[in-house]
């Protein structure tokens, strides 16, 4: 995390309270069962006021691809086209992992990779153009900005157990560090601890 909105949770709670009214109510120890109430009844706009940034390391561009359709975030990417990949790392799926032959197969496809990345490079081909050979194995870094309303829909798609493994674990990762700076907010998206993904917990209440 690079950065996160100061007393996110207060700040939540004073516009919440605008809406109806009731900044009177508002005390050092209410915010976390407002906001929950809020949450249960889906009046989610207000959580639009706080946001949190990320600097994603040593992801492949498989998961960039996955993260930036979430268009109502931001995001500033690693550039392959300004930037040399000369013996880039990639990211390895545990199912090629697992199985020496497909671990072969998939070694000898990112040497080549690297080869025909150099030799183009070599050739004078400028970066922009010889990345078209890399893989969306490759390593790269991006950081990511989004409002807690955001950061909730893209943890609750991307967090499930159908979602696919490696932007499954960022979620959950990212889902630990928000639940430790902003714990109402994210009270009711919960960590599956035994599989590792994120499951939702339901239950009704009125705004106070």
């Amino acid at each position: 995390m690079l950065a996160i909105t100061p007393e996110a949770e207060r700040l939540i709670e004073k516009a919440g309270r605008t809406c109806y009214d009731t900044g009177d109510r508002a005390a050092a120890d209410t915010a976390p069962r407002f906001i929950q109430m809020l949450i249960r009844r889906g009046h989610l706009s207000v959580l639009e006021h706080a946001s949190a940034t990320f600097r994603l390391r040593g992801v492949s561009r498989a998961l960039t691809h996955q993260l930036v359709r979430h268009r109502l975030a931001s995001y500033s990417q690693r550039s392959q086209r300004y930037v040399k990949e000369d013996g880039f790392g990639v990211v390895t799926p545990p199912s090629i992992a697992d199985r020496p032959a497909a671990a072969a197969r998939f070694g000898e496809f990112i040497h080549l990779a690297r080869k025909t990345y150099d030799a183009l490079r070599a050739e004078g081909v400028p970066p922009e153009d010889a990345r078209f050979v890399l893989p969306n194995a490759c390593q790269t870094e991006i950081v990511a900005t989004a409002n807690f309303r955001e950061w909730r829909h893209i943890l609750r798609l991307r967090g499930t157990r159908e979602a696919q493994w490696e932007i499954r674990r960022l979620a959950v990762a990212i889902l630990r560090e928000l639940k430790r700076h902003a714990p109402a907010v994210f009270a009711d998206l919960e960590i599956d601890e035994s599989d590792n993904f994120i499951t939702q917990s339901v239950s009704k209440g009125d705004i106070g």
